[in-house]
């Protein structure tokens, strides 16, 4: 969507704000954000530890979530880290990652907004915020800096604007 935004084909967008690679020429705006938090199956021993860090999770099985550039930002906060996660699978469906961690098969770190707690499976899956510093998966808007917005897509950015969570 950038290189549509840029190029003046689209007014404006909702995308990931957290992933755009180069904001020259484009206008962003948060609108939320979602922290990433590590997925773990339920009675998994990280769950009783007081703290967890990116290092502690180094040797587990890591389950790679491959959308919206997921594993390009991942690997950007590993590597900041120190540290490298042992990937034993990549997937696009975040759906095969809950129901891989909820049975045992691996860990994860994925974002608040994808979490539910049960796998399709009936299984449970649960989260621990890491001591690491991870950054948040950010929703917001993007248009073009040199366009002016055309009616629509100014009165859609307001709406967007009143109905943001203070």
């Amino acid at each position: 969507f950038e290189v549509g935004l840029i190029a003046g084909l689209y007014d404006i967008a909702v995308l990931l704000t957290s992933n755009i690679a180069d904001e020259e020429g484009l206008e962003c705006e948060t609108l939320f954000r979602s922290a990433r938090r590590l997925w773990l199956p339920a009675n998994h021993a990280l769950l009783e530890q007081k703290s967890v860090a990116l290092t502690d999770i180094s040797e587990e099985p890591y389950v790679m979530l491959t959308v919206d550039e997921a594993s390009n930002t991942a690997q950007r906060y590993w590597n900041k880290a120190g540290a490298r996660p042992n990937t034993f699978i990549r997937t696009s469906s975040v759906e095969a990652v809950r129901s891989m961690v909820a049975s045992g098969m691996g860990v994860t770190v994925l974002s608040d907004m994808v979490y539910r707690q049960w796998s399709l499976e009936g299984l449970r899956v649960e989260t621990v915020t890491l001591s690491t510093a991870v950054p948040t998966m950010d929703v917001g808007l993007a248009w073009p800096i040199n366009l002016e917005l055309s009616p629509p897509a100014r009165a859609f950015l307001d709406f967007m604007r009143s109905r943001q969570v203070k």
